[in-house]
């Protein structure tokens, strides 16, 4: 599967249990970290937990598990597939950190192939 398929898995699975503002964000160009980072938004902490929990389960039936998981307090939490990360975040948070425009406004890398 390439990373653009996966990416869209994860996008399908996020929606089906009602993530909000769904992103995918290429940073191919920009990054050797990954291919793609999907973000989204959970409406409380049990949301975001619900919306991670379905993530993983059905990438799991598709024998995909994640390489890190990484739960912070602060209602932000990154899922790690290797070539797509999945964020899954509180509104402040994504507001505060807002990586759509930071990796926007981010120049392509000349040393990435």
């Amino acid at each position: 599967m390439t990373s653009e398929e996966k990416a869209a898995l994860i996008v399908d699975y996020a929606d089906d249990i009602k993530a909000d503002r769904i992103e995918t964000l290429d940073v191919r160009q920009k990054t050797s970290v990954a291919d793609f980072f999907v973000i989204c938004t959970g409406t409380s902490d049990t949301h975001a937990n619900s919306i991670t929990e379905r993530v993983v389960e059905k990438m799991k039936v598709k024998g995909y598990r994640p390489s890190r998981r990484e739960d912070g307090n602060g209602g932000w939490i990154l899922i790690d597939y290797g070539d797509v990360i999945f964020h899954v975040m509180r509104e402040e948070q994504r507001q505060f950190y807002d990586l759509e425009t930071l990796w926007a406004a981010m120049k392509p890398n000349p040393d990435l192939p």
